[in-house]
């Protein structure tokens, strides 16, 4: 399929390709089923993008990355999600994608010297520490109760925060905190800055989750006790935390919808390639109608997604929050990539569930989609809430209500 994508967003997408099918996909496949990857291997994949000439695309050029816009830079996000490891490598990976973006947006120069130049190098880690256990925020962000009250020059941050991606291993805490008690929390909460070994912060511990994988990030439940920031640790705008999380969120969702994506597509063409070998009775899989018409029925699907995705990104570029859109593409790309991993899975059999081939990993990654950045059910809210809006009353002047005749539709005249 060809796609309304500029001529740059397509020559980076095909080195991105060439990097995949060159050194992240023969990486991949000698190593042993479900082997963590050492940090060795992670410079020798970050290496090789450099050299292709695909890292970090959707950074500025002065940070380290090369500038691409962000609706350029979704194909090569689509090519890197084909594999755990291209993510990785292209430094196109959750979570500090979204962070690096925020830092972009929010933060001021001495931040971005100090947090966003190291996190593009891969020379720090970084979590986005928002959700809380229950009963505090989750998808309802307005429960939060984490707290940050102000001490002279000094912020001090009080709270209880989970499911803090690479929480674990992060270097740097990006805590969305209450700032002001009487503002609604929308308009009363910001944004800090928190070394993960300033005094006060427990990693409590690394919460027991689905979709470890190859490469799979910790979710941390972490305590913030009397923890003690300078002013300059704000990022961004006083009591405008929502506003610039919202920032990071929505951009970040469709991020992740190309990768996913992408991990789709390969799940698929591991699929085909399978049952294009394998025979039972009395051909091969690939000749089986049904087969084949789930098999349309997925990639038609994962077209839509691309499309949908595309428009939103292209929403976002003019100016427009495209928060329905937006949502839109989330809840429908995540239930689209999770049928089509679940049918290669099934396509390929014990194989499928075996760690001979990734599609396992891939099976136990693609679950947490349709809850990590903003439950089903929260993106199905917002677009009832705006499919509702304007209902067009007059569309029921035809109807007879009780007590009331129609007579001017009365056909006895």
């Amino acid at each position: 399929m060809r796609y309304d994508d500029s001529d740059r967003a397509r020559e980076v997408a095909e080195r991105a390709n060439a990097l995949m099918e060159e050194v992240v996909l023969p990486i991949e496949r000698e190593r042993a089923g479900g082997m963590a990857v050492s940090s060795g291997t992670v410079a020798e994949l970050r290496e090789a993008a450099r050299e292709y000439d695909v890292y970090a695309p959707q950074i500025p050029e002065e940070y380290g990355g090369m500038g691409l816009s962000f609706r350029d830079s979704l194909p090569t996000f689509e090519e890197a999600g084909r594999s755990l490891l291209g993510q990785v490598a292209m430094r196109v990976d959750a979570p500090d994608e979204g962070n690096m973006h925020l830092l972009e947006l929010a933060g001021d120069d001495l931040q971005k010297e100090t947090y966003l130049e190291p996190l593009v190098a891969g020379d720090l880690k970084s979590g986005f520490s928002m959700t809380e256990p229950m009963q505090g925020a989750g998808s309802d962000p307005k429960m939060i109760r984490t707290r940050a009250e102000r001490d002279g020059d000094e912020w001090i941050i009080d709270g209880h925060k989970w499911w803090t991606t690479q929480g674990v291993e992060a270097d740097l805490l990006i805590v969305l905190a209450r700032t002001d008690p009487d503002a609604h929390p929308y308009e009363g909460c910001s944004l800090f800055l928190v070394p993960a070994d300033a005094d006060g912060v427990e990693v409590v511990r690394d919460v027991p989750h689905m979709g470890g994988g190859s490469h799979g990030a910790s979710h941390a439940e972490i305590r913030y006790e009397n923890v003690r920031v300078p002013e300059e640790h704000l990022l961004g705008e006083l009591n405008e935390g929502f506003t610039h999380a919202q920032e990071r969120l929505g951009p970040a969702r469709l991020t992740h919808c190309m990768r996913y994506s992408g991990m789709a597509q390969r799940s698929l063409d591991i699929a085909k390639a399978y049952t294009s070998e394998r025979e039972g009775f009395d051909s091969t899989l690939s000749d089986k109608q049904s087969l084949r018409h789930r098999i349309a029925q997925a990639e038609t699907e994962l077209h839509v997604a691309r499309t949908a995705i595309r428009d939103a990104a292209d929403r976002i570029a003019a100016g427009d929050e495209a928060r329905v859109p937006v949502s839109m593409c989330k809840v429908y790309t995540a239930n689209v990539t999770q049928d089509a991993i679940d049918l290669a899975v099934q396509c390929c059999g014990a194989n499928g569930i075996g760690k001979d081939l990734p599609l396992s990993d891939f099976y136990e990654s693609v679950r947490q989609f349709r809850i990590v950045d903003g439950a089903d059910e929260v993106h199905r809210r917002v677009i009832a809430r705006a499919a509702f809006e304007d209902v067009p009353e007059e569309e029921l002047e035809p109807l007879t209500r009780f007590g009331d005749p129609n007579r001017e539709r009365s056909t006895d005249r």
